[in-house]
């Protein structure tokens, strides 16, 4: 078939939840894409924020290809060895103390929420608790998670979802302070916003988040899923800051394709809160997902994935800057390492659909900013392409 065919193929047989580009994807390698009739793309998405690594790493591919031969699946009533090696490597990376693995980013954000309020619950018996979170947020499209996403028009046609959810302004710690009462069990923010804007949160206000956090015995949930595994030049970018959450998630790059996330936690979360039979799940944490994710590990320290980030992202700023620069159209350069976005005064889906057919992969992030989530593994030559075409089509 053509891929003309395809799509009308896909869309008399998938359910009509994505309105897609119209180009079927078949291979990648390194930090192009190729459709089915052979085009080239440079991508700037990576599966958003997925592919770390670059496309059709041999390393990685004969790692899973190994496993494969071996074991794929066997369920947690049963250890595994790509499971604790996982574990103690994802240790190792972020500091915490404790891993729970699961099949995705929306799923670890449902662990989390549900650890925090199961240790609330340790504390005084009491079901009432409430967790705050963001405004702008975006954690996932599961109810619980969808429950803290702060964005009306992801929640609205679903509720009611799980209850007692309130909502502050990231940066702005004074609304935090004014949502905290009694019940108050969590708070939970992504360090760097996506869907949101591509907005970091501010050093002194993490800092003062975690110090109400501990002063009043409310945990922290940190969203790492797509500002994690190296992306902001730190393997979580939090530990840019000199703070720790109580409870942590990743996806995304953890696994660079096999779906897989997780949540984390320290110590003193691990032995008040979960217990068995309260959380679990099927597939979270077979061998082949934890095959995927123990190579990743073990290749961005072998690959010095993060020293490249720190290389190139200011260049990518500096570049990007220049954009803003030359256009007026463009307002403001946001984000942090290799998460930026360039916010502009109109809509910018045509300059995305242009920069398409130009054989450059990019994505929004809201109507009207432009979401730079590459490989981690690109180059300054490869941001100059990138502005190049873009900037034509800007121009256009």
């Amino acid at each position: 078939m053509d891929m003309k065919e395809y799509i009308e193929e896909a869309e008399s047989a998938l359910l009509h939840t994505y309105n897609r580009y119209q180009i079927v994807l078949d291979r990648g390698e390194g930090v192009h894409l190729y459709d089915i009739e052979g085009k080239e793309y440079l991508d700037f998405c990576a599966g958003i924020a997925v592919f770390a690594l670059g496309y059709h790493n041999r390393e990685y591919n004969d790692a899973l290809k190994s496993q494969i031969d071996k074991l794929i699946h066997t369920s947690n009533y049963y250890y595994n060895v790509p499971a604790i090696e996982a574990a103690k490597s994802l240790k190792k990376a972020s500091g915490m103390d404790r891993v729970f693995f699961t099949n995705s980013g929306a799923e670890a954000v449902e662990g989390a929420v549900k650890a925090a309020r199961k240790y609330a619950y340790l504390k005084d018996g009491r079901t009432d608790h409430e967790i705050i979170a963001m405004n702008h947020s975006f954690h996932g499209r599961t109810m619980g998670a969808l429950a803290v996403t702060g964005n009306p028009k992801y929640r609205e046609a679903f509720e009611p979802l799980i209850g007692n959810i309130r909502f502050a302004d990231l940066n702005d710690f004074e609304s935090v302070e004014r949502q905290v009462t009694d019940r108050t069990c969590a708070i939970i923010l992504e360090t760097v916003q996506g869907e949101g804007g591509m907005v970091p949160a501010a050093e002194e206000f993490l800092k003062s988040v975690r110090a109400l956090c501990d002063e009043r015995d409310i945990l922290l949930i940190l969203d790492e899923i797509q500002c994690g595994m190296g992306r902001t030049g730190y393997m979580f970018a939090w530990q840019k800051y000199g703070i720790k959450p109580d409870i942590m998630t990743t996806a995304k790059a953890l696994g660079c394709g096999v779906p897989i996330g997780a949540f984390l936690m320290t110590e003193k979360v691990g032995q008040n809160s979960l217990v068995a039979g309260d959380h679990g799940t099927t597939y979270g944490g077979n061998p082949l997902a934890c095959a995927a994710a123990q190579k990743v590990l073990e290749l961005f320290e072998k690959n010095r994935i993060i020293e490249n980030v720190r290389e190139v992202a200011p260049y990518l700023e500096k570049r990007l800057e220049e954009l803003k620069d030359r256009h007026g159209c463009i307002v403001e350069r946001r984000g942090t390492g290799l998460m930026q976005g360039l916010k502009f005064d109109r809509p910018v889906g045509e300059y995305i659909s242009r920069a398409l057919e130009k054989g450059l992969i990019l994505i929004n992030a809201g109507a009207d900013i432009i979401r730079f989530v590459p490989p981690l593994i690109i180059t300054k030559d490869d941001v100059n392409r990138m502005i190049d075409i873009l900037d034509g089509c800007i121009g256009s």
